[in-house]
């Protein structure tokens, strides 16, 4: 687990980060999500050990890392925004200079980078300049360096920028498979529907500050405090809305061409208890569905209330 406790950065009198509070458990994918200057890329930087904290801690199990810089360096693995790759070096060899880096004993290095390029699919470009690779390329080769010396945390900084539609698939279903290896992933990016589409948990930042935390849907019932849902009928859209609003509870009732939405103030014993009147009346329903919450639509409230305060 990775807690960040009260972190505080400031630059002369301008402040980066204001009393920032993150947990992350283990064996997720989480998304750090802000606005450009909320302070995404400093948190990450303290995090991963390359700035220094103005005040606050963090640690990784119960451990403080500030106070112990290269057990958190052995821990974490992270990767820029923007990186450097040495054009002249062939992918085999820049592998082998951040396993060197890492003290990784030289017998153990060709297994452990062949293992690593498999994962980035780039077995077949183990003899390659790392110049003749296309972006997308370079940036798995970069998540691969980042993995060399088998870190519990990886933090990844905008890994997409910069990547075509195909590129982002295939990081998306390597950070997907590297959760399924147990690794914990924190990564931020501006696309913010692959972030939804992939990540277990959601923080998004704003002036320096955590505004909210958790998983998209727990989130969004938190803002609304009410759940949407769709009842698709078998037949009968208008008596299925009539019956909704005869119940206290429902609210908000939208028809649609085949099926109804609308928003229920209560829990999911209150929806099981909708949808059991509806059957009672005689009215077959082919499937009850929760409307998933949108990471734009929260982002956007979330931002721009945190802007008003």
């Amino acid at each position: 687990m990775l807690e960040v406790v009260d972190l505080v950065k400031n630059y002369g009198k301008f402040r980066a980060l204001n009393d920032l509070n993150i947990t992350v458990s283990d064996g997720i994918i989480y998304g750090f999500v802000g606005p450009n200057g909320a302070g995404k890329t400093t948190a990450m930087k303290i995090m991963s050990g390359l700035l220094t904290a103005t005040s606050g801690s963090v640690f990784i199990n119960g451990e403080n890392v500030v106070e112990s810089p290269r057990a958190l360096r052995e821990k974490i693995g992270y990767m820029p925004d923007f990186f450097g790759v040495y054009d002249n070096l062939k992918v085999d060899e820049y592998m082998d200079f951040y396993a060197g880096a890492y003290y990784i004993p030289y017998k153990e290095r060709g297994d452990i980078i062949g293992n690593l390029l498999e994962l980035v699919d780039l077995s077949d470009k183990r003899a390659s300049y790392v110049d003749s690779l296309s972006r997308g390329m370079k940036q798995r080769l970069c998540l691969a360096r980042s993995l060399v010396h088998d870190p519990e945390i990886i933090i990844l900084d905008e890994p997409a920028s910069g990547l075509d539609p195909r590129a982002r698939v295939e990081m998306k279903e390597t950070l997907k498979h590297l959760q399924v290896l147990g690794k914990t992933v924190i990564i931020s990016s501006h696309i913010l529907p692959e972030l939804a589409e992939m990540c277990t948990e959601i923080g998004i930042i704003n002036n320096g500050a955590l505004v909210s935390s958790g998983s998209i849907n727990d989130i969004m019932r938190a803002m609304t405090k009410k759940r949407v849902i769709h009842i698709k009928p078998l037949e009968g859209v208008e008596r299925l809305a009539s019956l909704l609003s005869e119940i206290a509870i429902v609210s908000d009732i939208r028809e649609n061409i085949d099926n109804v939405e609308f928003e229920i103030n209560g829990d999911d014993k209150d929806i099981a208890g909708v949808t059991a009147k509806i059957v009672g009346e005689g009215i077959d329903v082919v499937f009850v569905k929760e409307k998933e919450g949108n990471l734009e639509d929260i982002f956007m409230r979330l931002t721009k209330e945190d802007e008003n305060d």
